[in-house]
């Protein structure tokens, strides 16, 4: 298949619909530049590129459709919400969504999830609230799982009390309050501006409220088919989304709340509410998956105790589990915090540590140390140089932020013109601007 070649780039794109529009060509030159000629190859790129997370291409994607006159049907608008949710697109799924209605198909419930969702994504409940009002106008009938993408979608924002009220009409309603529910009201506590003094003590209230909700009483009207292979964690915008199907007892997901409570204490850098979490889990006589201990270890970090963050890796390295490299990744982002010699050291150690077992980082992983080891000021720089290194021995380029920063680091310390690491970094950032200016890295 073309694809890869044929979107390579945004210019491509142009380059191609360009060629569209020159009707002398010959109908084998047509047949050679195009990718898609109905709509269920239309349907397979739309998947493919939501995949490989190039969300920003579907808006072309579907100006080809149009350009080759090929109709979507209501599940291929349904693929195109979908990639923008992911991507965090909101201007563009509101244009899909225009779209769907000017071809005089009107939006479903499924549809009006995966809008509110994205609003959550871009922490505008407003326009998520606006939504749900759209819906009625337009008689289209709220489910249980549109009020809870309502409830997580104003939780990202913080909006305590509308959470709350959407608590209050989905019981008045008859509906009882599932996992996902309450890891909404979590993340609205911990999301709330300015932070409270008692945000700690409410996580740990509702964590324990939590533990009376009834599957049965909760809302179970998921349409599997619409959801087309994508998790309610990722509709809800829970932080397991991304790693929800990780294998090796990465994710229990019977600890949808706990996760949502210990990520949100890691943020807010409370160590003694992690304690009491483990505590409480403890209780419950369960252990700890790889989620939770990330976040453990993150809130130790992340307030300055390297010697129980590395304790906590350690003890799980120990412990005949399986070996994740996110517990390398965390371990090495939360020793880099404030750029303190031991942190620094310990970072290029565990980075040595997890080569020599054949862990390497991915593009993004990579990318997001580089950015965080970039912003050193004094030193030898040696762990984005060491990072650097790593991506470049795989043959990956880092996204334009974190080059950027690693090249205007590089710049300010004494290092020759013509020294070969400086070159090559200069012309990486080169290329990278030229191609994507300060947009780049932004998919």
């Amino acid at each position: 298949m073309k694809l890869l070649r044929t979107l390579s780039g945004p210019k491509n794109l142009f380059v191609r619909t360009i060629g569209r529009r020159y009707f002398a060509a010959t109908p084998e030159e047509y047949a050679k530049r195009n990718y898609a000629n109905n709509e269920a190859e239309y349907s397979t790129v739309i998947s493919s590129l939501t995949a490989q997370r190039r969300h920003y291409l579907l808006r072309d994607v579907y100006d080809d459709m149009m350009l080759d006159g090929v109709k979507p049907e209501r599940d291929t608008f349904h693929s195109l919400l979908i990639g923008t949710m992911k991507g965090a697109r909101l201007q563009d799924a509101f244009f899909f969504r225009d779209e769907m209605k000017a071809m005089g198909l009107v939006p479903d419930v499924a549809l009006y999830n995966f809008l509110i969702s994205t609003c959550g994504k871009c922490k505008n409940s407003e326009q998520a609230v606006r939504l749900l009002e759209e819906m009625k106008r337009f008689e289209v009938k709220p489910t249980g799982q549109t009020y809870i993408c309502l409830l997580n979608a104003c939780a990202a924002a913080g909006r305590v009390d509308r959470v709350y009220a959407i608590v209050r009409d989905m019981t008045a309603a008859g509906l009882g309050l599932n996992k996902f529910c309450y890891a909404g009201l979590i993340a609205a506590h911990k999301n709330k501006e300015p932070v409270t003094d008692d945000v700690a003590s409410k996580i740990i209230e509702l964590v324990e409220q939590s533990k009376g909700w009834s599957a049965v009483e909760a809302p179970s009207d998921v349409p599997v088919r619409s959801m087309m292979g994508m998790s309610e964690e990722e509709l809800y915008n829970i932080p397991t989304a991304e790693y929800i199907f990780r294998r090796g007892g990465f994710l229990n997901r019977e600890f949808t709340v706990y996760h949502v409570a210990f990520h949100a204490c890691a943020d807010l850098k409370n160590v003694e509410s992690i304690d009491a979490l483990l505590e409480m889990l403890s209780k419950d006589g369960k252990t700890p998956d790889v989620f939770i201990l990330m976040q453990t270890m993150r809130c130790y970090l992340h307030s300055g105790d390297l010697q129980r963050g590395r304790k906590v890796f350690e003890d799980y390295m120990s412990s005949g589990k399986p070996p994740m490299i996110e517990l390398y990744v965390t371990l090495v982002e939360g020793a880099m915090v404030g750029y303190t010699p031991e942190g620094m050291q310990l970072a290029q150690d565990t980075l040595v540590n997890m080569n020599s077992r054949n862990f390497f980082l991915s593009p993004k992983m990579g990318s997001d140390l580089l950015l965080v080891a970039a912003g050193e000021k004094t030193g030898g720089y040696t762990t984005a140089n060491l990072i650097w290194d790593m991506m470049q021995a795989r043959k990956i380029t880092p996204t334009f932020p974190a080059v950027q920063a690693y090249h205007d680091g590089l710049k300010v310390r004494e290092i020759p013109a013509d020294d070969p690491r400086l070159q090559l970094v200069t012309r990486t950032y080169n290329n990278l601007r030229q191609r994507f200016g300060t947009g780049a890295g932004r998919p």
